[in-house]
């Protein structure tokens, strides 16, 4: 992380701290298959896929991978423990273009890359619009899923553009 994010603080970070290009990498967490069955109890989604192991095996992935709103939850979950939005962030706005590349199979253990590549004015000036793409990656550095997300963040002082 860089040392603007140390000073800027975990807590009292607001829309002026993030800047275009900011890069951040998130520690990693293990899928396991418990995740996956409980993920699929919470939802009702028992597809075979996820929950049959014997027939994910007759399947072209060869044995059951996690369910891709799992992935993307669970992604999103290691961004917010990463620290680097802190407290700014105020609502998602939107999750756009988001791409399923490769499965993700219980042992896989997932990072997000994400680089903050907007910051806009919002509707009230008391907040602005910050755009980052999240790039999910495995254990051997593959890229499972992309997307990018649309938050709003509080702003310190509503009164001053960002620019």
């Amino acid at each position: 992380m860089s040392e603007r994010l140390h000073q800027a603080g975990k807590l009292g970070r607001a829309f002026e701290d993030f800047k275009l290009g900011d890069i951040i990498v998130s520690d990693g967490r293990t899928i396991e298959a418990s995740d996956i069955s409980t993920f699929a109890g919470l939802t009702g989604d028992f597809f075979p896929l996820h929950v049959d192991e014997e027939y994910a095996k007759k399947t072209p992935f060869g044995g059951r991978i996690a369910h891709g709103p799992l992935t993307f939850s669970i992604s999103s979950g290691l961004m917010y423990q990463s620290g680097y939005y802190g407290m700014a962030i105020q609502n998602m706005l939107e999750c756009q273009n988001m791409r399923a590349l490769l499965p993700v199979r219980p042992g896989d253990t997932l990072r997000v890359r994400a680089e903050v590549v907007g910051l806009d004015e919002w509707k009230r000036p008391n907040l602005g619009k910050l755009t980052v793409i999240y790039s999910v990656l495995n254990q051997k550095e593959e890229e499972v899923m992309t997307y990018s997300m649309v938050m709003l963040a509080k702003r310190r002082n509503p009164e001053v553009s960002h620019g």
